[in-house]
């Protein structure tokens, strides 16, 4: 398993509103067409209206990459910044969960 969990925070809440729609319309597309994304999830940070939190899990590396390479989640990565503030990437080394179908 590959992981991620990322924080962003918008600019204001029209950048935020804007953004929650892309993510919407990106997430959409990763559901449909990425068998090797196991997880990929957003939330909003109660009581921090302008932040999100972005957790993913891949299969493995070669998941991750593919994902990369969509044409949808690079239009993502490079329109997302016009509506963000700041952005902060943990890349996730799994040990142990629940839930998750994990081979090791």
């Amino acid at each position: 398993m590959f992981g991620l969990m990322v924080r962003f925070t918008c600019k204001d809440e029209a950048s935020a509103a804007a953004f929650d729609d892309l993510v919407a319309r990106t997430g959409e597309l990763i559901r449909a067409n990425e068998p090797g994304t196991v997880i990929y999830t957003v939330h909003r940070v109660d009581g921090r209206p302008l932040e999100r939190i972005f957790y993913e899990l891949y299969r493995d590396k070669d998941a991750f990459e593919e994902h990369e390479s969509k044409d949808y989640v690079r239009a993502f990565l490079s329109e997302r910044d016009k509506y963000l503030a700041a952005t902060e990437v943990d890349r996730l080394d799994f040990v142990s969960g629940k839930g998750v179908d994990v081979e090791h």
